[in-house]
């Protein structure tokens, strides 16, 4: 599975972003799919995760109520849509296939796109 992560920018607090993860490969229906995050400094952390059917969601405390996560599996697409953005949502996001239902553990996702950079600024 390759995967393909897009549409981070600038934003200002309180605004919405949204984020698109294309997925390459047959069994892209067959993994869990995860977003993460990780600022400058800081390690990378968990922000949301779906499951294979997309009927199971779990998110970090810190971005729950805010951000939604969702998955075509059609299109092998999976989003994640952030509103309320805050200053401290500024980080490099990355989505990951697992091949477990849904996992959010970093250790458990098998493959990783590239990063897509959100800033919010105050």
């Amino acid at each position: 599975v390759q995967l393909q992560a897009s549409g981070g920018g600038l934003a200002q607090a309180g605004d919405s972003l949204s984020l698109s993860c294309a997925a390459s490969g047959r069994t892209f229906s067959r993994y869990g799919m995860g977003w993460f995050r990780q600022a400058p400094g800081k390690e990378r952390e968990f922000v949301a995760t779906i499951t294979w059917s997309g009927g199971r969601t779990y998110y970090a405390d810190s971005v729950k109520g805010r951000f939604t996560i969702s998955r075509d599996v059609a299109k092998n697409t999976v989003y994640l849509q952030m509103n309320s953005l805050k200053p401290e949502d500024t980080a490099v996001y990355y989505c990951a296939a697992s091949k477990f239902m849904y996992s959010a553990q970093s250790e458990q996702y098998d493959f990783w796109g590239q990063g897509t950079q959100v800033t919010v600024s105050s």
